[in-house]
């Protein structure tokens, strides 16, 4: 099957609807979120609807625990939790009430979907992961493939025996070895931190074994300008452009 996975939205509904467009050409059997829908943009409510009217299923995010359990808010930046606010105040009670009860992950599909690290780690970065860390998240997993956010960024690693083995994304089609476990993190769609301002999101072909990187563009400008009106911290709307 081929199955649309997003992670990062992070408020932007400019980005989210073109990357639902571009899904919608592709006609996936199902999109999965992977968390932090809110967070550092303008339009945390119309984003939780958009996912909700889509019957999108998401994980919890390290966004969507903090603002529902402020004893979390000194894992942020003071920036961070700015913004955390700034969110708090945007959602009303039944949204915040959506949000906290993601799960920590979803095993769905044949695959594990986790914002953090497999099996159901929703804060420890991909990047920041030891080799020892990364086997103990395969040892607990049973799913060939997982899939992660919270970097935004475009990178991956792999089991091959007992060896640990670490490669970057690209956009377009990227194989998955079939005599590998995979963890993989297909980008952000609201706040890429990759040097290309497209929003990314994965489509995977179970089949064929290949994750294909797409990058769509957006109308960032406006965004941009959102986020300043509403109050939030001006770095978000300066990291989109």
């Amino acid at each position: 099957m081929l199955l649309a996975v997003v992670a990062d939205i992070h408020a932007n509904l400019e980005a989210l609807d073109a990357v639902l467009a571009d899904i919608d050409a592709a006609a996936p059997a199902a999109t999965v979120s992977l968390g932090d829908n809110i967070g550092y943009g303008p339009d945390p409510v119309l984003v939780l609807k958009r996912l909700a009217a889509r019957g999108i299923p998401s994980v919890r995010g390290n966004h969507e625990w903090a603002v529902v359990d402020p004893a979390r808010e000194r894992l942020f930046n003071p920036q961070s939790r700015e913004a955390l606010w700034r969110t708090r105040e945007l959602l009303p009670p039944e949204l915040l009430a959506r949000v906290a009860a993601y799960p920590t992950s979803l095993s769905l599909y044949g695959c594990r979907f986790v914002h953090g690290l497999p099996p159901n780690d929703t804060a420890t970065y991909l990047f920041e992961a030891g080799d020892v860390t990364l086997r103990r998240a395969f040892a607990r997993t049973a799913e060939r493939v997982s899939f992660v956010g919270h970097t935004h960024m475009l990178d991956a690693a792999a089991l091959r025996g007992r060896d640990v083995l670490r490669y970057e994304l690209g956009v377009g089609d990227n194989p998955l070895d079939a005599g590998e476990r995979h963890i993989v993190n297909v980008g952000s769609v609201g706040q890429p931190r990759d040097g290309d301002t497209r929003a990314k999101y994965g489509l995977y072909d179970d089949v064929r074994g290949v994750l294909t990187i797409r990058a769509v563009p957006y109308d960032a400008k406006a965004t941009a300008a959102k986020i300043v009106a509403r109050g939030l911290p001006r770095r978000y709307a300066d990291r989109l452009l």
